[in-house]
């Protein structure tokens, strides 16, 4: 067991050296540039250290997450957790990058409050994961329990614009009062817009329907999920997004 935890371990910061891809269009990864600077954004991952960063209820970071290689990295989920921001956020758009371990299944939780005993009670989750062999069938990118893309009309089976494990996938979140978009490599999933009708329908039928304080806060932590699998994270940069009066 351990000899398969330091191999996967390798070829993830393996990953992190030979893949520059940059999807977020800076000069050097967790950087911003003027442009993004006067456009709003916020770098919420420095690529040093956990500045921002804390376990859910807890101080600090637990050992299982490390910063390596300029990225944010569960390399133990047995010993890491689920990490939220110090800061809170209301109406925004994320965007990061991700590289997720084979079998790996992470997440994103947004709106996430203290009135949950975890940070899924209360935050809608962007599922993450290795689509291939993951054992949970909710796919990356979907909205856990809640949303999933339509069908590919190229494959006849469910949208999917991942990348294989060991290579970096770009995701895209707008949470706002009109709706929210999910987005992988470019490509939009589906949109929801929080507390319609149809989206409360769909907290009824799911499990998040037991769970009184699911998705009732407007604001909230940013999440990353790190007890399914490892996983590592870097560019992560958050802007607010105004509501309309």
């Amino acid at each position: 067991m351990n000899r398969i935890y330091f191999v996967g371990l390798a070829a993830l910061s393996l990953a992190v050296t030979s893949c520059v891809t940059n999807h977020s269009e800076t000069a050097e990864p967790n950087t911003l540039t003027k442009k993004e600077k006067a456009e709003g954004w916020v770098s919420l991952f420095n690529g040093t250290n956990f500045d921002g960063w804390h376990n859910f209820k807890s101080d600090g970071v637990r050992s299982g997450w490390q910063v390596k290689d300029g990225a944010l990295v569960c390399a133990d989920p047995h010993n890491a957790g689920d990490i939220v921001t110090t800061g809170k956020y209301d109406w925004f758009e994320l965007q990061l990058d991700y590289n997720i371990s084979e079998a790996g299944n992470s997440g994103i939780m947004y709106h996430v409050t203290d009135q949950g005993g975890a940070v899924w009670a209360t935050g809608p989750e962007f599922q993450l994961e290795d689509n291939e062999k993951a054992a949970d069938k909710i796919r990356c990118g979907w909205l856990y329990a809640l949303y999933q893309p339509p069908d590919d009309p190229k494959t006849g089976k469910t949208l999917d614009a991942t990348k294989p494990v060991g290579e970096w996938n770009h995701v895209r979140l707008v949470v706002s009062p009109e709706k929210c978009i999910h987005e992988i490599n470019g490509v939009k999933y589906f949109e929801y817009v929080l507390h319609s009708d149809d989206f409360n329908e769909r907290v009824a039928k799911s499990k998040f329907g037991k769970m009184p304080n699911f998705a009732k806060s407007d604001i909230g932590y940013l999440a990353l999920q790190g007890d399914h699998g490892q996983v590592m994270f870097r560019n992560i940069k958050v802007r607010p997004i105004t509501a309309k009066p």
